[in-house]
């Protein structure tokens, strides 16, 4: 068996490796066996899976994997969007993001970019968001709040 540890490229066996995923980090549970937290690579998705389920990536799959995110983030065509918006002077309202992962929010900040949309994407932990989202929102008063993250926060401004 292979040895997995933090930072690993690994997929599941259990999902015939679908989904690429990076080791976030391995917890010893009570009865002595070990399970993996896994973020993935490509899409936005947190898993747990046993030591035993995990198979290390192939490093050809993992370039070929990465190179595809970057070159579809980088290849997405609303620019025509974009320009139409330049041209007829049309302002689209503030959206502030607030995302626990930073990966993610680098991501959603260069989407919101290509679409020239104006938006103001802060990494916040997801255990701090309910603590700074108010002063946040009187700060960059926005029409859009978007909170992603795995926990869910309700939120009623006053």
């Amino acid at each position: 068996m292979q040895k997995v540890k933090k930072g690993d490229y690994v997929v599941r066996k259990s999902h015939q490796g679908d989904t690429l995923f990076v080791i976030e980090k391995i917890i010893k549970l009570t009865n002595g066996k070990q399970i993996a937290i896994l973020k993935g690579i490509a899409i936005r998705l947190e898993a747990d899976a046993p030591l035993e389920d995990l198979v290390l990536a192939e490093k050809s799959k993992v370039k070929k994997d990465i190179e595809k995110l970057d070159k579809e983030t980088k290849n997405i065509n609303f620019i025509t969007k974009k320009e139409y918006r330049i041209q007829k002077k049309i302002q689209t309202g503030l959206i502030l993001h607030l995302d626990g992962d930073k990966r993610y929010s680098e991501k959603s900040a260069r989407y919101y970019k290509k679409l020239g949309l104006r938006a103001i994407v802060r990494n916040v932990p997801e255990n701090r968001q309910p603590k700074v989202v108010y002063k946040l929102l009187n700060y960059y008063n926005p029409d859009i709040l978007i909170i992603t993250g795995h926990d869910v926060i309700s939120y009623t401004r006053k």
